[in-house]
């Protein structure tokens, strides 16, 4: 590129910067360290709103920062009330068949489902901030709950065990999630990419679509693995044991169920028939098998359910080894997903409705709901998907619609669970797999091939993971995948040569504005990303190399010499002691070829840890500029000056106050 078009940024007639780039002043130990904690721990100031406030209002505020019904309750309305009594019952009619479905999915007791269903939206009430999350059990922490505890205790074998060690795992997973909201520690669950989520709902869905082919062929005896193969080996090799009249019934409703799904998505206001899809398709299912005798014909069913509200568990938690090691595992790893699902799913809703959720608060209610479920005979919940859309398409206003539908459930539990006694399990089946193809978005996939090829395969490793190897696998895959692209971002950052803009004091990206000019005799990088030890050689060796071409280009175009190497540091928010040591030797290097080093615009704790470790003395002061066009500027000042080479040992008196 040439530079007939270049235009030199102003300086004054020395050639000095206006401006000098300030080292910031010193700050005590403890002081910094708090800032550094406050900015990691607390970035949204949660303390803020205590300030300057008499002790009486800040209790007020403490109690409505941790249970929020305090805060919107007294501003309750009887619309709101309307409202949110239709979400509820609306709501209720789907938790009730998919509470029951996502129990046997748990290979727990049906009416664990039901119980799941009455004291953790209670509490989420309380003390969640959502509006629209509608709190219940869901298939994938269902399928993980059976796969995690099932590789250790057989759940036909030993129900009673197998039911403790739900319970335990519930308890760990509420105070994991918990203690992750009052410790702030919230960005772990950020290693969950979206990416990451698409392909694990997708591969979990495909390994819980599959394995309900025990439920709508009538198989009694099914393998306790997840993969795809185990799970097709089972169901062919059983081809004398299907039932003919539990397929054609299940076909049947899940024809139903998604013809239905399929309306109300075509015309949203439609949204209850998708609702109530599938408690009519128990009610059908169960009148259907009662007055046919269908149970007797192959086709099985729930059985009886024990009337009453949810009896105490806190005395079967089991505390004991080699089980407390595997609850604890199930807890931790079924927590992480149930946050995760809750609240990304709490925060697209709330942007809708153009209000906040904090994640910190989400997850301290999601853990106390789980701990309070745990003590009162319910598995892990959180706020599924389908549940809270359906929610929000009904118009709740509050959280009060969990009240609502917690009070359904319970009239449910104290006076219908006999209706329940024929309720075929294949419609449970077709309930779950009506479900679980909502969760495979495929148009989310083919949006992130066309986007982020690298998030593709994040995607893809986690949906073959699941599908192929376990949940586990699939889960710990894809968040690997992803931590190693963090790592090669920050281990391998992108460096740009820049050029100048014509006729403008701008400089960019040569790749990026193919329009832009080398300057002639000097190099100008740019990094883009902190400088740690994990990055220095790679950045010295990269810095190295643009040197090398850059020479080799100018001698192959017939141009002037190379004479400075300008690092715009605007990216570098921040280095450590092995930054600066391979700024030190990119330093030596230079100075061998004859160069001058220039930095321009360190951020403000790379100069504090550059005046600490002298490398400001090193490389003087004078080399520093606020901006690329102040260095620029400065830079050829000298080459167009009369005076030596600031590069070959010698520096202007002009240059001595810079």
């Amino acid at each position: 590129m040439g530079n007939a078009d270049y235009v030199y940024p102003s300086t004054n007639v020395q050639g000095e910067s206006p401006h000098r780039v300030a080292i910031p002043p010193p700050q005590p130990f403890v002081k910094t360290l708090k800032n550094s904690l406050k900015e990691t721990f607390f970035p949204d100031d949660p303390l803020r709103q205590f300030k300057n406030q008499p002790a009486s209002r800040k209790v007020v505020l403490g109690l409505q920062y941790f249970f929020p019904i305090f805060e919107w309750g007294p501003r309750y309305t009887l619309d709101f009330l309307k409202s949110d009594l239709i979400s509820g019952i609306t709501i209720a009619s789907l938790s009730i068949p998919q509470g029951i479905s996502y129990a046997k999915l748990a290979n727990l007791p049906p009416i664990l489902g039901l119980y799941s269903s009455f004291i953790p939206p209670l509490v989420y009430a309380m003390m969640g901030s959502s509006r629209d999350l509608a709190v219940g059990t869901v298939a994938v922490a269902s399928l993980l709950t059976a796969s995690m505890l099932g590789a250790e205790v057989n759940a036909v074998e030993n129900p009673t065990l197998y039911l403790h060690l739900a319970f335990t795992a519930t308890l760990f997973a509420g105070v994991f999630q918990a203690s992750l909201g009052f410790l702030r520690l919230g960005f772990i669950v950020d290693f969950l990419s979206h990416a990451t989520i698409v392909g694990f709902m997708a591969g979990a869905a495909t390994v819980v679509c599959l394995q309900q082919l025990k439920g709508i062929l009538g198989l009694d005896h099914f393998t306790n693995a997840t993969d795809v193969v185990s799970v097709m080996r089972s169901v062919f090799s059983q081809t004398h044991e299907w039932r003919w009249e539990s397929g054609v019934l299940g076909c049947l409703f899940l024809f139903f169920l998604l013809v239905t799904r399929y309306f109300s998505k075509k015309k949203p206001r439609f949204f209850w028939i998708s609702a109530m899809a599938p408690l009519t398709s128990v009610i059908l299912g169960s009148v259907l098998v009662y007055l046919t005798h269908a149970e007797k014909h192959g086709v099985q069913v729930i059985g009886k359910l024990k009337k009453g509200l949810n009896p105490m568990s806190f005395g079967d938690l089991v505390f004991v080894s080699p089980y407390l090691t595997t609850a604890f595992k199930t807890g931790v790893i079924t927590g992480i997903i149930a946050l995760a699902e809750g609240i990304a799913v709490g925060r697209s809703f709330s942007m809708f409705k153009n209000y906040h959720i904090d994640g910190n608060k989400e997850m301290i209610a999601i853990g106390m709901m789980n701990i309070a479920g745990s003590c009162t005979s319910c598995y892990l919940t959180t706020g599924p998907f389908s549940r809270s859309a359906v929610n929000f398409n009904a118009g709740c206003k509050t959280a009060m619609s969990n009240v609502v539908m917690a009070i359904a459930v319970m009239f449910t539990l104290l006076f219908l669970t006999p209706l329940f006694h024929y309720t075929p399990l294949v419609v449970l089946s077709a309930i779950i797999m009506a479900a679980m193809l909502g969760l495979i978005d495929y148009e989310a996939a083919i949006h992130l091939w066309k986007v982020d090829k690298f998030d593709f395969v994040v995607c893809m490793s986690a949906y073959i993971g699941v599908v192929f190897g376990t949940v586990e696998i699939g889960l710990v895959l894809a968040v690997a995948i992803s931590v190693i692209r963090v790592l090669l971002f920050v281990a391998r950052p992108r460096t740009f040569v820049q050029g100048n803009l014509p006729n403008s004091m701008v400089y960019r990206n040569v790749e990026q504005y193919t329009n832009a000019i080398n300057v002639p005799g000097i190099l100008i990088l740019e990094i883009d990303a902190p400088i740690y030890f994990a990055n220095t050689n790679y950045l010295r060796e990269r810095i190295t190399r643009w040197i090398n071409d850059e020479e080799d280009r100018i001698k192959s175009a017939g141009e002037s010499s190379l004479q400075y190497v300008i690092l715009d540091m605007t990216a570098v928010g921040n280095i450590d002691t092995s930054g600066i040591s391979m700024f030190e030797e990119v330093k030596k290097l230079v100075d061998r070829r004859g160069l001058q080093l220039v930095l321009a615009n360190p951020g403000s704790e790379v100069m504090k840890k550059m005046n600490k470790s002298e490398f400001i003395e090193n490389i003087g002061q004078e080399w520093i500029y606020l901006t690329v066009a102040d260095a620029v500027a400065a830079c050829n000042f000298m080459l167009h000056s009369t005076k030596p080479n600031p590069g070959k040992d010698q520096e202007p008196a002009a240059w001595n106050n810079v």
